[in-house]
């Protein structure tokens, strides 16, 4: 009897220590649950990606030219049909040359030159006792006209006050104005925007004594 209570008691230490055996540990759970390693790229699939980035660039930069070309197409476009003010000397009758009336016009059917300004410059001036010099008048009013600007087929006259800022009896002597050349100096906003001013400059102008009576013409 007493040998067999002995085996019992064998075997149940060997079901506790059955039950107690520890299974794999924390670490070990943690190290199975890791996600496999990506698959390396191959080398056809780096060139297909990089011949994507490259069409996304390309197609970026020319959609960037189209931009750029639609702007400097609008502006080209602006810039010819800009309005330019037109000149004409009247008849020299009497008196000096330079006290001769001149008449601006704006020959566009469009747009106006709003807020007109116009400047005279007489260049290549010599005479005696004067060293050669550049005389501008930047203030010039026009006469019988109180508007800022001319209208489309609209025009004005002027007088260029040479004469008051020279200081010289330049009238005495008509080799001067044969010798000097006249053009003008215009400043006006541009169209439709008008916080933008634009200067344009004439083609220079000198006495045609060929013309009877003579008058300040357009140099060749």
């Amino acid at each position: 009897m007493a040998v067999k209570q002995k085996a019992k008691k064998t075997n149940g230490r060997k079901s506790a220590s059955a039950v107690a055996k520890p299974g794999p540990s924390k670490q070990s759970r943690t190290r199975l649950r890791q996600p496999p390693p990506p698959p390396t790229s191959t080398l056809k699939q780096e060139l297909m990606v990089m011949a994507r980035d490259g069409a996304q660039s390309l197609e970026r930069l020319f959609m960037t030219l189209i931009v750029l070309m639609v702007i400097a197409g609008a502006a080209f476009g602006a810039w010819s049909l800009r309005p330019v003010p037109s000149y004409v000397s009247d008849d020299v009758k009497d008196g000096s040359p330079f006290d001769v009336t001149f008449k601006v016009e704006n020959k566009d059917s469009w747009f106006a030159l709003a807020n007109l300004k116009v400047g005279c410059v007489l260049d290549h001036v010599r005479a005696s006792g004067l060293p050669p010099t550049l005389l501008e008048a930047t203030d010039v009013r026009f006469s019988s006209r109180t508007g800022t600007g001319l209208e489309p087929g609209e025009s004005a006259t002027f007088t260029c006050p040479f004469r008051s800022l020279i200081g010289h009896p330049i009238n005495d002597d008509p080799g001067i104005a044969q010798r000097s050349e006249i053009y003008f100096q215009a400043k006006y906003d541009l169209p439709l925007i008008g916080s933008i001013r634009l200067t344009d400059n004439s083609t220079p102008f000198f006495l045609n004594t060929r013309l009877l009576p003579p008058r300040w013409t357009k140099k060749p």
